[in-house]
Protein backbone atom coordinates (compact mmCIF):
# COMPACT_ATOMS: atom_id res chain seq x y z
CA UNK A 1 0.00 0.00 0.00
CA UNK A 2 1.22 3.20 -0.91
CA UNK A 3 1.01 5.67 2.03
CA UNK A 4 1.00 9.60 1.99
CA UNK A 5 4.34 11.29 1.96
CA UNK A 6 5.19 13.02 5.26
CA UNK A 7 8.60 13.85 4.04
CA UNK A 8 9.43 16.05 1.34
CA UNK A 9 12.34 15.55 -1.02
CA UNK A 10 15.53 18.46 -0.99
CA UNK A 11 14.01 21.64 -2.42
CA UNK A 12 15.65 22.32 -5.62
CA UNK A 13 16.61 25.98 -6.95
CA UNK A 14 15.73 28.19 -9.18
CA UNK A 15 19.19 27.99 -11.27
CA UNK A 16 18.84 24.07 -11.18
CA UNK A 17 15.57 23.77 -12.81
CA UNK A 18 16.95 26.65 -15.33
CA UNK A 19 19.91 24.90 -16.13
CA UNK A 20 17.65 21.46 -16.32
CA UNK A 21 15.37 23.11 -18.98
CA UNK A 22 16.25 22.31 -22.87
CA UNK A 23 14.71 25.53 -23.88
CA UNK A 24 17.22 27.63 -21.51
CA UNK A 25 20.38 26.18 -22.35
CA UNK A 26 19.43 26.43 -25.79
CA UNK A 27 18.81 30.46 -26.00
CA UNK A 28 21.15 32.67 -25.90
CA UNK A 29 23.31 34.11 -22.89
CA UNK A 30 21.71 37.51 -22.90
CA UNK A 31 18.68 36.08 -22.73
CA UNK A 32 19.52 33.74 -20.14
CA UNK A 33 20.63 36.69 -18.49
CA UNK A 34 16.67 38.13 -18.98
CA UNK A 35 15.29 35.00 -17.41
CA UNK A 36 16.88 34.77 -14.31
CA UNK A 37 16.84 38.18 -14.02
CA UNK A 38 12.62 38.44 -13.78
CA UNK A 39 12.04 34.91 -12.85
CA UNK A 40 10.44 34.63 -9.03
CA UNK A 41 9.59 31.80 -6.97
CA UNK A 42 6.24 31.39 -5.08
CA UNK A 43 5.57 28.30 -2.59
CA UNK A 44 1.90 27.00 -2.50
CA UNK A 45 0.53 25.03 0.57
CA UNK A 46 -1.71 21.66 -0.16
CA UNK A 47 -4.70 22.35 -0.82
CA UNK A 48 -4.08 25.90 -2.10
CA UNK A 49 -4.62 27.45 -5.73
CA UNK A 50 -2.31 28.58 -8.03
CA UNK A 51 -4.96 30.12 -10.41
CA UNK A 52 -8.52 29.76 -10.71
CA UNK A 53 -10.81 28.69 -13.90
CA UNK A 54 -11.22 32.56 -15.47
CA UNK A 55 -8.73 34.14 -14.02
CA UNK A 56 -6.43 35.92 -15.83
CA UNK A 57 -2.62 34.75 -15.88
CA UNK A 58 0.35 37.12 -16.37
CA UNK A 59 2.95 34.34 -15.62
CA UNK A 60 4.99 31.08 -17.23
CA UNK A 61 5.55 28.33 -14.62
CA UNK A 62 8.00 26.04 -14.00
CA UNK A 63 7.51 23.42 -10.93
CA UNK A 64 10.67 23.51 -8.44
CA UNK A 65 9.28 21.00 -5.92
CA UNK A 66 5.88 19.13 -5.61
CA UNK A 67 2.82 18.29 -8.05
CA UNK A 68 -0.17 20.26 -9.06
CA UNK A 69 -3.25 19.12 -11.00
CA UNK A 70 -5.22 20.63 -13.60
CA UNK A 71 -9.06 20.63 -12.90
CA UNK A 72 -11.85 22.01 -13.68
CA UNK A 73 -15.18 22.17 -11.62
CA UNK A 74 -18.95 22.04 -13.10
CA UNK A 75 -21.66 23.91 -11.55
CA UNK A 76 -23.37 20.99 -10.00
CA UNK A 77 -19.74 20.00 -7.88
CA UNK A 78 -18.05 17.28 -10.68
CA UNK A 79 -14.51 18.04 -11.09
CA UNK A 80 -12.32 16.31 -14.14
CA UNK A 81 -8.58 16.23 -13.81
CA UNK A 82 -7.23 16.99 -17.22
CA UNK A 83 -3.31 16.43 -15.56
CA UNK A 84 -0.77 17.15 -13.23
CA UNK A 85 2.22 19.12 -13.62
CA UNK A 86 5.45 17.33 -11.68
CA UNK A 87 9.14 18.63 -10.70
CA UNK A 88 11.10 19.88 -13.30
CA UNK A 89 8.03 20.64 -15.64
CA UNK A 90 7.15 23.68 -17.28
CA UNK A 91 3.27 25.00 -18.28
CA UNK A 92 0.50 27.43 -18.63
CA UNK A 93 2.09 28.63 -22.24
CA UNK A 94 -1.41 28.00 -24.06
CA UNK A 95 -3.01 30.44 -21.68
CA UNK A 96 -0.61 33.18 -22.87
CA UNK A 97 -0.53 32.37 -25.79
CA UNK A 98 -4.45 32.70 -26.28
CA UNK A 99 -4.78 35.59 -24.53
CA UNK A 100 -7.93 34.42 -22.29
CA UNK A 101 -8.41 33.70 -19.09
CA UNK A 102 -7.25 29.85 -17.90
CA UNK A 103 -9.90 27.26 -18.30
CA UNK A 104 -8.61 25.28 -15.17
CA UNK A 105 -7.83 25.55 -11.95
CA UNK A 106 -4.21 24.66 -10.65
CA UNK A 107 -4.53 23.08 -7.40
CA UNK A 108 -1.39 21.98 -5.24
CA UNK A 109 -1.66 17.96 -4.13
CA UNK A 110 0.93 18.79 -1.94
CA UNK A 111 3.24 21.38 -0.96
CA UNK A 112 4.54 23.20 -4.13
CA UNK A 113 7.41 25.78 -5.04
CA UNK A 114 7.02 26.98 -8.72
CA UNK A 115 9.17 29.95 -10.73
CA UNK A 116 7.23 32.20 -12.29
CA UNK A 117 8.43 34.24 -15.55
CA UNK A 118 6.43 37.12 -16.18
CA UNK A 119 4.28 37.36 -19.62
CA UNK A 120 6.36 40.07 -21.04
CA UNK A 121 9.83 37.65 -20.97
CA UNK A 122 7.73 35.02 -21.91
CA UNK A 123 6.57 37.32 -25.08
CA UNK A 124 9.95 38.82 -25.09
CA UNK A 125 11.52 35.50 -25.29
CA UNK A 126 9.20 33.82 -27.86
CA UNK A 127 9.08 36.62 -30.60
CA UNK A 128 13.25 36.58 -30.46
CA UNK A 129 14.68 33.12 -29.37
CA UNK A 130 14.00 30.68 -32.54
CA UNK A 131 15.08 27.57 -30.10
CA UNK A 132 11.88 28.58 -27.21
CA UNK A 133 9.54 29.10 -30.38
CA UNK A 134 10.66 24.97 -31.24
CA UNK A 135 10.56 23.97 -27.59
CA UNK A 136 6.84 25.51 -27.21
CA UNK A 137 5.53 23.94 -30.27
CA UNK A 138 6.82 20.51 -29.63
CA UNK A 139 4.98 21.23 -26.47
CA UNK A 140 1.87 22.06 -27.18
CA UNK A 141 1.99 19.80 -29.91
CA UNK A 142 2.83 17.10 -26.80
CA UNK A 143 0.37 17.95 -24.75
CA UNK A 144 -2.27 18.31 -27.09
CA UNK A 145 -1.63 14.61 -28.30
CA UNK A 146 -2.45 13.92 -24.34
CA UNK A 147 -5.41 15.42 -23.43
CA UNK A 148 -6.75 13.73 -26.40
CA UNK A 149 -6.05 10.91 -25.34
CA UNK A 150 -7.29 11.54 -21.70
CA UNK A 151 -10.72 12.88 -23.50
CA UNK A 152 -11.13 9.26 -24.84
CA UNK A 153 -9.39 7.51 -21.76
CA UNK A 154 -12.16 9.01 -19.23
CA UNK A 155 -14.50 7.76 -22.03
CA UNK A 156 -13.43 3.87 -23.08
CA UNK A 157 -10.83 2.41 -20.12
CA UNK A 158 -11.86 0.84 -17.23
CA UNK A 159 -10.53 2.09 -14.03
CA UNK A 160 -7.23 0.06 -14.12
CA UNK A 161 -6.07 1.21 -17.24
CA UNK A 162 -6.84 4.92 -16.13
CA UNK A 163 -4.76 4.60 -13.12
CA UNK A 164 -1.88 3.07 -15.65
CA UNK A 165 -3.00 6.00 -17.91
CA UNK A 166 -2.03 8.42 -14.70
CA UNK A 167 1.08 6.93 -14.13
CA UNK A 168 2.50 6.79 -17.48
CA UNK A 169 1.61 10.48 -17.82
CA UNK A 170 4.12 11.02 -14.78
CA UNK A 171 6.88 9.65 -16.35
CA UNK A 172 5.82 11.22 -19.78
CA UNK A 173 8.64 13.53 -20.83
CA UNK A 174 6.28 16.52 -20.70
CA UNK A 175 5.87 16.53 -17.26
CA UNK A 176 9.00 14.75 -15.97
CA UNK A 177 12.09 16.18 -18.03
CA UNK A 178 14.06 14.26 -16.18
CA UNK A 179 12.70 10.61 -16.81
CA UNK A 180 12.64 9.70 -13.31
CA UNK A 181 11.01 6.10 -12.76
CA UNK A 182 10.67 6.76 -8.87
CA UNK A 183 7.64 8.76 -8.53
CA UNK A 184 7.47 10.67 -5.07
CA UNK A 185 3.48 10.49 -5.10
CA UNK A 186 1.15 9.05 -2.59
CA UNK A 187 -2.11 6.93 -3.49
CA UNK A 188 -4.45 9.80 -2.71
CA UNK A 189 -2.52 11.96 -5.29
CA UNK A 190 -2.55 10.04 -8.12
CA UNK A 191 -6.42 8.61 -7.20
CA UNK A 192 -7.15 12.90 -7.79
CA UNK A 193 -5.05 12.65 -11.04
CA UNK A 194 -6.88 9.19 -12.53
CA UNK A 195 -10.21 10.83 -11.48
CA UNK A 196 -10.85 7.62 -9.57
CA UNK A 197 -11.53 6.72 -5.62
CA UNK A 198 -8.56 6.00 -3.32
CA UNK A 199 -9.66 2.38 -2.51
CA UNK A 200 -10.33 1.82 -6.60
CA UNK A 201 -6.60 3.14 -7.19
CA UNK A 202 -5.01 1.00 -4.45
CA UNK A 203 -6.54 -2.07 -5.92
CA UNK A 204 -5.39 -1.46 -9.50
CA UNK A 205 -2.00 -0.93 -8.35
CA UNK A 206 -1.78 -3.96 -6.50
CA UNK A 207 -2.78 -5.84 -9.39
CA UNK A 208 0.26 -3.77 -11.03
CA UNK A 209 2.58 -4.93 -8.34
CA UNK A 210 1.75 -8.79 -9.02
CA UNK A 211 2.05 -8.00 -12.85
CA UNK A 212 5.39 -6.63 -12.00
CA UNK A 213 4.99 -3.44 -14.11
CA UNK A 214 5.55 -1.48 -10.32
CA UNK A 215 6.96 -1.36 -6.74
CA UNK A 216 4.99 -0.04 -3.96
CA UNK A 217 7.22 1.67 -1.00
CA UNK A 218 6.48 4.05 1.80
CA UNK A 219 6.02 7.28 0.04
CA UNK A 220 5.98 6.87 -3.41
CA UNK A 221 6.16 4.34 -6.57
CA UNK A 222 8.60 2.81 -8.69
CA UNK A 223 7.91 1.65 -12.21
CA UNK A 224 9.50 -1.15 -13.28
CA UNK A 225 8.49 -2.13 -16.80
CA UNK A 226 7.05 1.21 -18.49
CA UNK A 227 6.85 -0.74 -21.90
CA UNK A 228 4.20 -2.80 -20.12
CA UNK A 229 2.63 0.12 -18.51
CA UNK A 230 2.00 1.63 -21.35
CA UNK A 231 0.93 -1.07 -22.85
CA UNK A 232 -1.63 -1.44 -20.15
CA UNK A 233 -2.83 1.59 -20.08
CA UNK A 234 -4.24 1.39 -23.08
Amino acid sequence: MVRALRKRSASRSVDALLADSSWYVQVGEGARRQVRADIVERSIAAGDALGHQDEAQHHWYGVLEGLLKWSVNARDGRTVTLGGQSAGSWFGEGTLLRGQPRHADLVALRHSRVAMLPFETFDWLRRSEGAFNEFLLQQINERLHWFMGSLAAHRLLDTDRLVARALVGLVHPLLNPRGERHLAISQEELAHLASVSRQRCNRSLMAMKQQGLVQLEYGGIIVVDLDALKRSAG
